[in-house]
């Protein structure tokens, strides 16, 4: 379907087409696998270190020639940190360590080709919906925004949520397609509706089972193209979508009941997503309007905006608009996460590509109707190539900028101080997780200046004297590799020079919580 009107294609003929996603699917994989043996430290480590802390501890649970203290403390780090979400990738890379052994890598490349999966679906979606020039251009985009290059390598469960989601998309849309007239028996569409309804119904399910926010991406999608074709008392009596609907649902409500009334751990997890107050407070919305153009880029996110008036045909601008509308929605419930965590954006991304679609597709139009001769089309490929190198090379640069592998052996050393079960209070990075994975030791964390303030936020008050009695009550030191953020808390600052220090290296200190300072 050419959306926009346009009829004369860029990418024509065929195997020209298939060169050009050949070219930009390697190098959208080479890309992502470049450095790949460097430590998780480069995108938000403290989500990254609680995935891998988790799959060393499935690993470890029957992995053979590990020390038994080394085996209980893997369990122990396991099963006590919050589990957020289901621990899918967690499990899916420490099955892989058994063939490969506990290296890091694994986690990277899961989550590199996931995201390389998620862009075939996209393309296939768009080239469906809109054109191939769009489709190959969006997917251009989605592949290597430089945010999203980064994203898509971490060890996280999001790349893994965002190709479900689009894949839903694609599965959602060919069912669609398959049914141009709604049944009340969902007969008359042949096995192929049937499969399709059963395919994307198991895709959204299996994506809001990952992370359960995947919920308004799904249904935003799915309501916006139903809503353009058909009249809702069409939509009720149809048993396809009512199938959709349950295998959607399933998956998700079974973990909610696990998680929260036969374990009770998740209540804990969904308290503090939605502050009210802040949904009044003006700073938090350019907060928001900072995370999204870090994680999409202000031009983009204007061109898709712009490309919702590029689109004629009713049900694809209905698709667009429920969901940019599913966007807004879950950034206000999710309104202290939507402007403090940048990787809740990573749905956006490929709901940005969607959008600019049609405005590349007008373009690829116009430049194809400027290129007739071959030299000239020739010439606007390798201008195309050069734009995509130049951004390969800067993320490159940037990759290869900072090597975190020193780190391992530092934070080793740093563990090696304390016995195995000591009492230690710390201020350091990522909530403990780089003292925990390579130093072998559970911490008491202190508090940096963003959980005093989120506490501020939620209208609780931090106490810090009551707070220090507390954490550091029956504890015999005190780590510090925080540096800059002790000097954010003159408090502690203060506190901890009232005690002896015990030992200091490169990158850390410790205070001996048993040895007050004499004068």
């Amino acid at each position: 379907m050419n959306d926009t009107g346009n009829t004369r294609s860029f990418f024509a003929p065929r195997w020209f087409l298939v060169t050009t996603l050949v070219i930009l699917f390697g190098l959208g994989l080479a890309i992502r696998l470049y450095d790949l043996t460097n430590l998780p430290l480069d995108f938000h480590p403290t989500r990254q270190l609680l995935s891998a802390l988790k799959a060393r501890g499935m690993y470890y649970q029957t992995a053979p020639g590990v020390p038994d203290w080394q085996r209980q403390m893997a369990l122990q780090q396991w099963r006590t940190r919050a589990e957020v979400e289901p621990e899918a990738v967690e499990h899916l890379a420490a099955f892989t360590y058994q063939f490969t052994g506990e290296h890091l890598w694994v986690a990277r490349i899961y989550s590199s080709l996931f995201w390389i999966i998620g862009g075939i679906f996209l393309f296939l979606l768009i080239r469906d919906l809109i054109s191939a020039d769009g489709a190959v251009i969006a997917t251009a985009y989605y592949l290597f925004f430089p945010y999203a290059i980064i994203a898509s390598r971490a060890f996280q469960p999001d790349p893994f949520m965002v190709m479900l989601i689009i894949a839903f998309w694609w599965a959602f849309h060919f069912w669609i397609s398959l049914t141009s007239v709604p049944s009340p028996t969902g007969r008359g569409v042949g096995v192929r509706g049937w499969l399709f309804a059963i395919l994307a119904g198991l895709l959204g399910g299996f994506a809001i089972f990952i992370k359960f926010y995947a919920v308004f991406f799904v249904a935003g999608a799915a309501l916006g193209e139903l809503l353009g074709r058909y009249k809702p008392r069409d939509l009720i009596r149809n048993i396809q979508l009512w199938l959709i609907v349950v295998l959607g649902a399933l998956p998700g409500a079974a973990y909610l009941f696990y998680g929260i009334v036969l374990n009770g751990f998740l209540g804990r997890q969904f308290s503090g997503r939605f502050i009210p107050s802040l949904l009044l407070s003006p700073i938090n919305y350019v907060d928001w309007a900072v995370k999204a153009n870090m994680a999409a880029g202000g031009a983009a996110i204007m061109l898709g905006l712009l490309g919702l008036f590029l689109v004629r045909e009713r049900s694809v601008r209905s698709l667009l608009i429920g969901l940019w509308a599913a966007y807004i929605l879950f950034g206000l419930y999710f309104d202290y996460h939507i402007a403090t965590h940048d990787y809740y954006q990573e749905p956006f991304i490929p709901l940005v590509a969607l959008s600019l679609a049609p405005v590349a597709d007008w373009l690829m139009s116009r430049l194809a109707e400027m290129t007739a001769a071959r030299w000239t089309r020739v010439a606007a490929s390798f201008v195309l190539l050069y734009g995509v190198l130049a951004t390969v090379w800067d993320v490159r640069s940037q990759l290869k900028a900072v090597d975190y592998r020193p780190q391992a052996a530092m934070w080793a050393e740093i563990g090696a101080i304390f016995d195995h079960g000591s009492g230690v209070v710390a201020l350091t990075q990522d909530y403990g997780g780089r003292l925990a994975y390579w130093g072998w030791q559970n911490a008491i964390i202190w508090p940096n200046s963003g959980d005093i303030d989120y506490h501020d936020v939620r209208g609780a008050s931090f106490k810090f004297s009551q707070t220090f009695r507390n954490l550091t009550q029956g504890k015999h030191y005190f780590l510090v590799t925080d540096f800059a953020e002790l000097e954010r808390q003159p408090q502690l600052q203060q506190q901890l020079a009232g005690f002896s220090v015990y030992q200091q290296g490169d990158g850390f200190v410790i205070y001996d919580l048993t040895r007050p300072v004499t004068h």
